[in-house]
């Protein structure tokens, strides 16, 4: 079964750990890969995931910071070449199944490195980067986040991003973006578009899940949804295994089986010590807070991700769980990865 995770992350997180923590709660200072992130990765059996590279949020230069992380995972590719192969296309997802390896898609999950030049996408897809997600929470310059309140949707320099992301054959991602910013660009954009990390609005009414009406207009222009792994999908921010396959199957009664996937927000390697990790987590949501980076629906006491859904076994999970619901093999196969490998052959070729 090819599995595809539209937007993770492919380290150890328990490196992080034992290392000084950052002033920026979203910073990407270096990769925590080790032996055992791709021995858990492989054991998962995962095929492909999309992983956060560039600028997020934070003091550094946007577009500097987002050339030096293209360049860092670079370098990460070029020391596990055996492991890993950067997705460029939709049959790389294909060939690194074929060969044993983990795919490495490049994804962004802010726009503001575009500064006030949309040619800037032609830069960054020649350096590999699959995928851009507008805006992050906060408001940027090409449309609102999901946390501002005013909801005004896509700029007009928004749309011209968007087109140049169609013209480059970039996913134009949605994740993380105000409802207003959401709907304007599956209207204006040429190409389908995706929300790779989200949950559903209707089940659990939180600014980071979309609306059903976000969910079919993108999935009625032949676009792609993932289903986030997330505390936004339980409103006391405590989701189960069962809220996953919940907003699962709510996606797939609203958009159909042909568009829905996941995107678990997470590693496969788990945390080992939730004791140690909770101060982590305490300061980086304060710091999250303060920057204005964060979400309702996170808080010291959530964790992000889903407590019995994590480590090598999470997919198989979420595979036996969707059985249990009544789906069949065949519409398994698509949640799990099909799906996002037809949305990328439209998109990538």
């Amino acid at each position: 079964m090819i599995i595809v995770n539209a937007l993770g992350g492919l380290e150890n997180p328990n490196l992080a750990l034992v290392k000084p923590q950052s002033d920026n709660p979203v910073a990407m200072d270096d990769v925590d890969m080790d032996g055992r992130a791709i021995a858990d990765a492989r054991a998962s059996g995962l095929t492909a995931v999309n992983v956060t590279l560039g600028y997020v949020g934070g003091p550094e230069e946007p577009y500097e910071e987002s050339i030096r992380t293209i360049a860092m995972w670079d370098d990460v590719l070029r020391a596990y070449p055996n492991d890993l192969l950067r997705v460029e296309k939709a049959s790389d997802i294909q060939c690194a199944k074929s060969e044993n390896k983990i795919g490495i898609i490049y994804g962004f999950q802010n726009a503001t490195m575009m500064g006030n030049d949309a040619s800037r996408v032609a830069t960054f897809a020649g350096l590999g980067v699959r995928v851009i997600q507008l805006t992050y929470n906060p408001r940027n310059q090409l449309g609102d986040g999901s946390m501002v309140k005013e909801n005004k949707g896509l700029t007009e320099f928004g749309r011209e991003v968007v087109a140049q992301l169609n013209e480059h054959r970039v996913m134009v991602d949605l994740s993380h973006s105000g409802q207003n910013t959401c709907l304007d660009a599956a209207r204006v954009s040429k190409a389908p578009i995706s929300i790779n990390h989200t949950g559903c609005r209707a089940l659990v009414d939180l600014p980071r899940n979309k609306t059903d009406e976000e969910l079919k207009l993108v999935a009625g222009r032949g676009g792609f949804v993932g289903i986030y792994f997330m505390p936004y999908l339980k409103i006391n921010g405590h989701p189960h295994a069962e809220d996953v396959v919940a907003h699962i199957d709510h996606a797939v009664n609203v958009c159909g089986e042909d568009a829905i996937g996941f995107g678990t927000d997470g590693s496969v390697t788990p945390i080992d010590d939730l004791n140690q990790y909770q101060s982590f987590l305490t300061k980086q949501i304060e710091d999250r807070a303060k920057t204005g980076l964060g979400a309702t629906g996170e808080r010291p006491d959530t964790y992000p991700f889903v407590i019995d859904l994590r480590g090598v076994d999470q997919f198989r999970k979420l595979e036996s769980l969707l059985k249990a619901k009544g789906y069949s093999e065949a519409r398994i196969e698509k949640i799990m990865g099909r799906n996002f490998l037809r949305y990328a052959k439209e998109i990538w070729g």
